[in-house]
């Protein structure tokens, strides 16, 4: 009976440890695919700052992770794309947990025609937008395009 039961608890293990490994990988080509690793900035000329433009970067870590990274200048931070899915519509819908802010937010992408990228929705995991249908909800403006700095 311990054999058996000792058995299945490795079976069980070693199925969370593949299933863990295929979701990582999963969502690393996810985000590869649709284009998004690397730098983007609204001018890759300007140095990092948080009201000119910070540079965002996404890459897949030597642990195959999706990390994001943010530069302000004065200010830095990193966190963990949690999951990546794409629309019928090519929306990159991100859910990405910010340590810094103890929550997890979910952000919706688009690549325009020329290349550039657009934030079309950011929104809390309380359903709480900044960005709605890809405009500021406080201002009502456009989010700008983003351009790839690498």
């Amino acid at each position: 009976m311990m054999r058996c039961l000792s058995r299945w608890i490795t079976a069980a293990l070693l199925w969370v440890a593949l299933a863990s490994l295929a979701h990582a990988e999963t969502l690393a080509a996810t985000v590869e695919q649709w284009g998004l690793l690397g730098s983007w900035s609204v001018d890759c000329a300007l140095p990092p700052d948080r009201d000119k433009g910070a540079l965002l970067m996404y890459e897949i870590s030597k642990d195959g992770r999706v990390m994001y990274r943010r530069n302000f200048g004065e200010a830095k931070d990193e966190s963990e794309v949690v999951s990546a899915t794409v629309n019928a519509e090519g929306l990159l819908n991100l859910m990405v947990f910010f340590p810094s802010l103890h929550q997890t937010r979910e952000f919706g992408l688009m690549l325009q025609k020329d290349g550039s990228l657009r934030a079309i929705y950011n929104r809390s995991e309380r359903g709480e937008y900044t960005i709605r249908d890809g405009k500021y909800v406080k201002t009502g403006a456009p989010t700008p395009a983003q351009q790839r700095c690498d």
